[in-house]
């Protein structure tokens, strides 16, 4: 039986390689050739974009040939099943052929994701499907209203992300996640996605003759989009005889590369800023070429990254210990030592974001003491008050101290560590307060500060309050709009109320 699996590898891999070799040369004489696309092509050269053509052809024809020869052996009617094929390969023909015409007259992202959403429900009603979600739903059934949309993001996920990667490493990253899906298959008895994976290897493999660095054809949409597609609805297919912890573990980690860049350009460029879809040279190929001159050198590097996840997903295969464990923590150390040496910023912009997320009742408790102050000055009429209502307040903040100023500063008494000045005749007042065991503010001490000009609600200017804090790798876990809005207007409202009552002097 495993022999059988042969015709179909090496059908399809002598077949890309002719017809790779004959839309190549048709292509280049036709003139049918594109500039190359500046983040994401590796060369600077007019090339044809035509190579899903003899990856799809290639890959029909290693099928058919397993199709005829199993009509003689009643033995293999179990491997070839029409009907799991049919079910990946009509949507997966849809897929490809937008993506050829994408190829030849470019089409708007929203497009594409429209015909690979009608792709994908067409295999989710063909029984290609997400059943379960044992990392978010526990062992419970998947109603159908659920399990569309997860398969659907799933699917255009996974297709997306095989196209968005660099033209030159999708073939070679597509090559180690399909053996890993045959591997998969072959082992649990999914004996029709053995078959068509080994296709799709034979395919791909006679392809790599002609793309590799330096490369004289290029997948394109039509055959990236073919690959992922077909890629993500087989895994599926193979899921659903597999264990549940290879179908969820398996998968993913083996299309790590492509997720991986799909994840990083997605939040690269929301967090700059810019639209989801646009273009940019922020792909891991062009971060590592900033420090290693030689494509040809970054693009092994790359290889290698993608059979190691490959091998990392295998290792998941006979799950046992603590296996998925080491696995996470092993891609998690590379991903972040990766996004520490080539300069992925992104990680670290958002970094306070996830801080904050992770210590929300610290903020909250910051932003309701501001808020609860804000509510106290307004009921506030002499100095006493206004000054018991600030130190509470910035007691519970991150800040580590203030100096507030009404008027003209007038002469000083100091008391301990907060310095209290007398209202003399021409009413001037000055209180500052800093945190137990943090030092007093001086000009030359390493510290950043906040000024507040304090303006009544009848736009009488009365003051200002000054708040600091040194730096430091703390973050600042307070809503500073809370004080540059509401509680401003109240503070100088309350000191105006102490100016006219006139009450001196100001207790410690």
């Amino acid at each position: 039986m495993p022999l059988f699996y042969l015709i179909p590898f090496g059908v399809s891999l002598l077949s890309s390689f002719v017809l790779t070799w004959g839309v190549r040369n048709l292509a280049s004489g036709r003139g049918w050739i594109v500039p190359p696309m500046q983040d994401r092509d590796l060369q600077e050269t007019r090339l044809p974009r035509l190579g899903g053509i003899p990856i799809f052809l290639s890959f029909l024809i290693g099928v058919a040939v397993a199709w005829s020869v199993s009509l003689h052996f009643p033995a293999l009617a179990a491997v070839f099943s029409i009907r799991p094929l049919l079910t990946a390969l009509v949507p997966g023909t849809l897929v490809f052929l937008f993506g050829l015409y994408d190829d030849i007259y470019p089409l708007g992202p929203y497009t594409r994701f429209a015909v690979q959403g009608v792709a994908s429900f067409i295999l989710f009603a063909g029984g290609l499907r997400i059943l379960d979600l044992p990392v978010v739903f526990g062992a419970r059934h998947l109603d159908w209203y659920v399990g569309l949309p997860i398969t659907v993001l799933w699917v255009v996920g996974i297709t997306n992300a095989f196209n968005l990667i660099v033209d030159g490493k999708a073939a070679v990253s597509a090559l180690f996640s399909t053996f890993v899906v045959f591997v998969v298959a072959i082992s649990s008895g999914s004996s029709p996605v053995s078959l068509l994976t080994i296709a799709i290897v034979g395919a791909i493999l006679g392809f790599l003759r002609f793309n590799f660095n330096p490369a004289t054809i290029f997948l394109g949409d039509g055959g990236s989009l073919f690959i992922g597609f077909m890629l993500s609805a087989l895994a599926l297919e193979g899921a659903q005889k597999a264990p549940t912890a290879i179908a969820v573990a398996i998968p993913v980690v083996s299309f790590g590369l492509p997720i991986l860049e799909t994840a990083l350009s997605v939040l690269g460029r929301l967090t700059s800023g810019r639209p989801v879809f646009t273009s940019d040279r922020a792909h891991i190929y062009q971060k590592l070429l900033q420090y290693v001159r030689l494509p040809r050198e970054v693009l092994i590097a790359l290889y290698a990254a993608a059979a190691l996840l490959a091998l990392l997903s295998l290792f998941l295969f006979r799950p046992g210990g603590n296996r998925l464990g080491i696995v996470l923590v092993v891609i998690g150390a590379c991903i972040w030592f990766g996004a520490q040496r080539w300069g992925y910023l992104e990680f670290f912009e958002n970094r306070p974001i996830a801080q904050r997320t992770i210590e929300p009742t610290v903020k909250c408790a910051n932003d309701l003491a501001i808020r609860r102050a804000t509510e106290e000055l307004k009921g506030a009429s002499d100095y006493a008050q206004v000054c018991q209502i600030l130190r509470s307040a910035f007691s519970a903040n991150d800040f580590d101290g203030f100096e507030l100023t009404v008027r003209d500063l007038a002469g000083q008494t100091s008391i301990g560590g907060e310095r209290c000045l007398h209202v003399e005749e021409e009413e001037s007042f000055h209180f500052e307060w800093s945190k137990p065991g943090a030092p007093e503010l001086r000009d030359d001490w390493a510290a950043w500060s906040l000024t507040l000009q304090l303006s009544t609600s009848l736009h009488r200017w009365i003051g200002s309050m000054k708040i600091y804090r040194y730096y430091g790798d703390r973050d600042l876990l307070v809503n500073a709009n809370l004080l540059t809005s509401f509680f401003r207007g109240a503070l100088a409202d309350a000191l105006d109320r102490a100016l006219v009552s006139k009450k001196d002097p100001v207790p410690k």
